[in-house]
């Protein structure tokens, strides 16, 4: 019979929670853990199976460390800036927070439901003034440090959104929500200078104990380059040049035209009368593509001509210049020399376009027609005047010189990272606090006692056509009255919802601090995260972006560590019918069901015995059931079908001893490594040689509920109020102690050694039994064992024993002839 889940799992949810077992107390004498989740935007949607993954993960890990002495700091939020509340808004004219606060609490419910032992007292939500007081403030220490600021960049923009968007939120050209056309135009909008810290947020990547894959993640994105910045003279134009970067100078004679971005500010100048349509079309095309879709190394090449030419610097030979989607303002300057002969993508392009391609690095080897393909691989310099038969990297550094002295060019280091475009043109988000002159023109950044500044209620929610918030539409809010009775203008963009992700894991330190970001001896005792697990997918922005923030707060002396996050997992996803889980593909399996019919805790066994916690995973029913009916076999084992303990105070036996120890040992290591499946697999081991012996020592068998409680907390503070608790005090005395703060047990060393060794034993290298020695037994006695086994002995019979073969602890193996 099934243990009854429906009736035991609320009980000791409702005691935890009333006896708040979970908050977290700043002792700053213990030792502590911080186990962090990426915190969820709560959709209407609510959860489905797939996120409780990483959550079941930081959960056993608490309530291990928990139980091992720690103060645990496990707090859970919400981010609640979000798009879709704020699309909901615009076609109902409901208030965003409504749905925010009603998905909250929807997300919350569901949360607990699962058992899940954070701290609640600690809950913060992105939209509450009381927390974006002090995002507002940090952006206030931006503009301080020159690190906000505003300028005139191509954005992804949304017409029908009418709202600016990160590049993760556009696929293929069409907004991530709606799929809807997104173009790429020039807008005004506030900057956050990234860029500022690029050299730390690669090199403090080494401190951490992070994916490998997620570094390498980073490291390509921030894209340190080191090379040289060479200025290109212009044809007829005597006082405007091309400044390009490349980390192959030495290829300089090689260049044979030059492609600037089509947003390059110097298109409209260069570009002759005759070309001035085609360019036109072209840059209108090309602001309908991703940076992403810009940047595909497979599609065809694309381009346009302008009519204008520049002067290669070493070599005078005059060069066309054009235009490609390929060539990004955002890297680099915004234009390339073009040098097709060593470079794959410029060779394609001057292929189609029948541009010159010119040799000048060479293996010493004729056989390469430089026509059909590059050369990208080592070499000596040819074709190149000065620098002929000089390798790659003394040719380079002559090239500098020669630059340098020429006043044409420089040694120069360069990143891809380009700077936060920080800007949204839409109601539900943090107001930066700004204030403007009638022209636009910023006078000042807020003052800590203007903070927070909070939002006005609305009569339309959505975007003006033009690109402009809401917010702008409200008079009486945009508009102050200085003492001098002159007026001045508030902001009316918004931040991005990557705000307040960007450091709410500093505000769980001290969430009702009203003084400051948090408190600074707080903070040097909780930070870094010692775990922090989320998805891939925020390899990049979230990442990136809270290691910034981070680091600026570090240097103002409000933070007192430079990186968030020690540890970083990322869990796989959970897949049905080998599609990742979703809404909009119809196969999201709702936790509430799986819970309403099998139980939290054969959901939270289940997702971490399914594999390991980084590998995806397949959903499958049946595994789901037989983990229930694991945990079923473990309450039948300690209760009798009335209820009443089966557990005695009989002496353990030395073999149940031996397989207890080995048990709390293998979980206590998994654990540890996050191995969670390998440890349910023992614990079952563990279960089925009790129940081989017919164990039920209370010594024994208590133990084993306590390791077995991080993975099933209901279930096991059932039975350990019903089976090991001594005196019957009630769950609600203030005298009674929960399994989930009893102290976590510890393995005798002598006892997870075994005495004892099974052995194949072969005859002419075919298995014909097992024996069972003692460790490290000579050969008489594995020979004498063996031949007492019946299966060994028949096989041998009749037949001369040529030779025998013994590897003491592994094999036996006779040789034999008839």
């Amino acid at each position: 019979m099934a243990y009854q889940h429906k009736q035991l799992e609320p009980r000791w949810q409702k005691y935890w929670k009333d006896k708040n077992i979970f908050k977290t107390n700043d002792d700053l004498s213990k030792p502590k853990y911080y186990a962090l989740d990426m915190f969820p935007y709560p959709s209407a949607a609510g959860l489905h199976v797939g996120h409780p993954l990483g959550y079941t993960a930081t959960d056993i890990t608490s309530r291990y460390y928990r139980m091992k002495g720690y103060n645990v700091l496990h707090p859970m939020g919400w981010d609640a800036f979000g798009l879709p509340a704020e699309q909901h808004a615009i076609d109902t004219g409901e208030h965003p927070a409504k749905l925010t606060y009603a998905s909250l609490e929807n997300f919350k419910k569901q949360l607990n439901s699962l058992g899940f032992s954070y701290d609640w007292s600690r809950e913060i939500a992105t939209c509450d003034p009381k927390f974006f007081h002090w995002t507002q403030w940090i952006f206030t220490k931006l503009f301080e440090k020159g690190l906000a600021y505003q300028a005139e960049v191509f954005v992804n923009w949304c017409p029908k959104l009418k709202t600016v968007l990160a590049n993760e939120e556009v696929i293929d050209g069409l907004s991530e929500r709606g799929g809807h056309p997104v173009f790429r135009v020039p807008m005004k909008q506030w900057m956050l200078k990234i860029t500022s810290y690029a050299e730390r947020l690669i090199e403090d990547l080494n401190t951490l104990d992070w994916p490998e894959s997620t570094k390498e993640i980073q490291r390509n994105w921030i894209g340190k380059s080191i090379g040289a910045k060479v200025k290109f003279a212009l044809e007829n134009f005597n006082s405007e040049c091309i400044e390009v970067f490349t980390t192959r100078p030495d290829t300089l004679f090689g260049a044979t035209y030059m492609v600037l971005a089509p947003e390059h500010p110097l298109v409209n100048l260069i570009t002759a009368v005759e070309n001035q349509t085609c360019i036109a079309e072209y840059r209108e095309f090309t602001s309908r593509k991703s940076d992403l879709d810009r940047t595909e190394l497979n599609k065809e090449k694309t381009g346009v001509f302008t009519g204008s030419y520049a002067i290669n610097p070493v070599s005078n030979e005059r060069i066309p210049i054009w235009i490609s989607d390929y060539v990004m303002m955002g890297y680099g300057t915004g234009a390339i020399m073009a040098v097709p002969a060593h470079d794959t993508r410029d060779h394609e392009f001057a292929l189609k376009f029948n541009l010159k391609i010119i040799q000048v690095v060479s293996s010493g080897e004729n056989n390469l027609d430089i026509q059909k393909e590059a050369y990208t691989e080592d070499g000596i310099i040819i074709n190149s005047s000065f620098l002929n038969g000089l390798n790659i990297e003394a040719a380079k550094e002559k090239i500098i010189q020669f630059l340098s002295e020429k006043n044409q060019g420089e040694k120069s280091i360069t990143y891809k990272l380009r700077d936060w475009v920080f800007s949204r043109q839409r109601y539900w988000g943090e107001p930066i606090p700004i204030m403007k002159d009638s022209q636009g023109n910023v006078i000042r950044a807020f003052q800590e006692s203007e903070l927070p500044l909070t939002l006005p209620e609305v009569q339309s929610y959505e975007p003006t056509g033009d690109g402009k918030s809401p917010l702008s539409a409200i008079t009486s809010w945009v508009q102050r009255k200085t003492k001098d009775g002159s007026l001045e203008f508030v902001e009316t963009d918004t931040m991005p919802g990557s705000a307040g992700s960007s450091w709410y894991f500093l505000r769980y330190v001290d969430p009702f601090n009203s003084s400051q970001v948090a408190d600074i001896e707080k903070l040097k005792y909780w930070m870094p995260v010692d775990l922090y697990i989320g998805g891939q997918e925020h390899a990049v922005g979230h990442l990136l972006y809270s290691r910034f923030w981070t680091k600026v707060l570090y240097d103002i002396g409000a933070c007192p560590v430079k990186e968030p996050f020690q540890k970083l997992v990322h869990q796989g996803m959970i897949c049905k019918n080998g599609a990742k889980m979703s809404k909009s593909k119809g196969n999201g399996i709702n936790p509430d069901d799986v819970i309403e019919q099998y139980g939290a805790d054969s959901l939270r066994v289940y997702e971490m015995f399914m594999g390991p916690l980084t590998q995806t995973k397949e959903w499958d029913d049946s595994n789901l059931a037989g983990v229930h009916r694991f945990l079923s076999r473990v309450e039948r084992f300690y209760v009798s079908d009335e209820g009443k303990s089966l557990l005695n105070n009989t002496q353990a036996m030395q073999q149940d001893l031996k397989i207890l120890h080995k048990t709390i040992k293998k979980v206590t290591e998994d654990i540890e490594s996050l191995s969670f499946n390998t440890a349910i697999a023992q614990m079952m081991i563990f279960l089925n040689s009790v129940a081989e012996t017919q164990c039920k020592s209370k010594e024994i068998l208590k133990v084993f509920l306590q390791i077995l409680s991080p993975f099933a907390p209901h279930l096991t503070e059932e039975l350990w109020y019903k089976c090991i608790v001594e005196e019957k005090v009630s769950p609600d005395s203030n005298k009674y102690e929960f399994i989930s703060l009893s102290q976590w047990p510890k393995f005798d060393p002598k006892l997870v050694i075994d005495n004892e060794i099974k052995i194949g034993v072969q005859v002419n290298g075919k298995h014909r039994g097992e024996i069972t020695l003692p460790l490290n037994a000579d050969q008489e006695t594995a020979v004498a064992l063996a031949m007492e086994n019946p299966n060994v002995k028949a096989t041998l019979e009749g037949k001369i024993l040529r030779k025998t073969i013994y590897v003491a602890n592994r094999i036996l193996n006779f040789v034999a002839t008839d």
